[in-house]
């Protein structure tokens, strides 16, 4: 059943929702597709936040598709419109403001939000998390003129946001319950050369640290770590990561464990009801990645359009910039330095390399600082590539024969 008559509803503009509705228009070019979104502007790059919060780009830059491609591929975005009910039997989406939206096939894209933990404190004014562009608005009030910054987690967005705010003139420092900085990027070698970087670069860290007390009146003033430590600050970041906006789902009765569950099809448990993106679980795995939140997006709107696609997972992979030096890891890391590696490092150019080879097999990688022939590795993990052969040439670091 499609043509002219068929209604899709998407709620969510990040990638996965705006990967749908793309993807629907691509098979369907006459169907009626509305986006809702409670964001103010059209979908933007959350990796590009960074930029937009260093003072580095403006809004405008860092919007991905601006109002003429929702025009030209008519697509209906509504924005500052948040979704407050679903009714599943009548097919319908309800506004806050009441209003009442019809639909034959739907899409949960509703995305995740930054996890707060429950540190005492945490709700005083001056604690911020960075997640949307509203977010990044807010920090740039408060964080007018330099001041002391106090991130709490040192991973990917964490230490980001840092660098974002030092290049403003503030002064950064991490607490890191982990005993190393990006536990799921990089193994303890790697994690130790780029915290020499950033340390010369003016961050002060500290690791295997655990928050007891954000201080302060009705403002943040400091943390108290359960050691006793205490740090003093004027502003606090907290990236713990990222916990899926379920609350639709359970309000429909929908499947929430680490996120909503969905088949191969992207498909929940009522019908003609689709999700993908940072909100979903599929075969027990949440990935909270931008690839894989694009890769969902697309297959729920080819199936949503009529077509017949699935998902085979992602492999987990990121492509960064930490404070401006590239980073890319993939599949798995081998943290434990259990499994076999072939590993190059210069901590004088801060360069770190390795390969994790299990059974013969490519199995993952870190490349921090030189990230050369990443997607020739990357493409051999995924195709699981024997390389029993040319092990002495990877040991040279030579990946011609990948």
């Amino acid at each position: 059943m499609k043509g002219p008559f068929m209604k899709y509803v998407i709620i969510g503009n990040g990638v996965a929702g705006t990967a749908a509705a793309a993807n629907i228009r691509k098979l369907d070019g006459e169907g009626d597709i509305t986006v809702f979104t409670d964001e103010a502007v059209p979908f933007y790059s959350r990796i590009r936040l960074i930029e937009y919060l260093a003072g580095d780009a403006g809004a405008k830059d860092i919007i991905i598709y601006k109002d003429e491609w929702y025009g030209k591929n008519n697509i209906r975005l509504l924005l500052d419109t948040s979704i407050s009910d679903i009714d599943s039997e009548k097919k319908e989406v309800v506004t806050s403001k009441g209003e009442r939206f019809d639909y034959d096939k739907l899409l949960l894209a509703t995305g995740g939000s930054s996890f707060v933990p429950p540190v005492p404190g945490a709700d005083k004014k001056g604690v911020f998390t960075l997640r949307t562009i509203r977010d990044a608005d807010r920090i740039i009030e408060y964080a007018k003129g330099p001041g002391k910054v106090l991130l709490i987690g040192g991973g990917v967005l964490g230490l980001e946001a840092g660098n974002a705010l030092r290049k403003r003139g503030c002064e950064i420092t991490a607490v890191e319950v982990f005993p190393r900085l990006l536990p799921r990027q990089m193994d303890p070698e790697g994690a130790e050369i780029l915290k020499a970087q950033l340390e010369v670069m003016g961050f002060t860290f500290h690791l295997d640290a655990k928050s007891k007390e954000i201080t302060g009146n009705d403002r943040a003033e400091g943390l108290v770590l359960e050691g006793g430590t205490r740090i003093d600050c004027d502003l606090i970041i907290i990236s713990a990561g990222v916990r899926p906006v379920a609350g639709l789902a359970r309000k429909i009765g929908l499947t929430v464990n680490k996120g909503l569950i969905v088949n191969d099809r992207m498909e929940t448990s009522i019908n003609d009801i689709y999700a993908a993106g940072d909100l979903i679980e599929h075969k027990g795995v949440f990935y909270g990645i931008w690839p894989a939140a694009q890769k969902q997006g697309e297959i729920a709107g080819t199936n949503m359009a009529g077509g017949n696609a699935h998902y085979g997972g992602t492999i987990m992979s990121n492509v960064l910039k930490v404070v401006g030096v590239d980073l890319a890891a993939a599949g798995d890391i081998d943290a434990e330095g259990k499994g076999g590696s072939i590993v190059h490092k210069d901590r004088e150019k801060y360069v770190y390399r390795k390969l994790v080879i299990r059974d013969n097999i490519l199995s993952g990688c870190i490349l921090y600082g030189d990230i050369t022939g990443y997607r020739k590795i990357l493409k051999a993990i995924e195709e699981k590539r024997d390389v029993s052969g040319i092990k002495d040439a990877l040991a040279d670091w030579d990946l011609s024969g990948l």
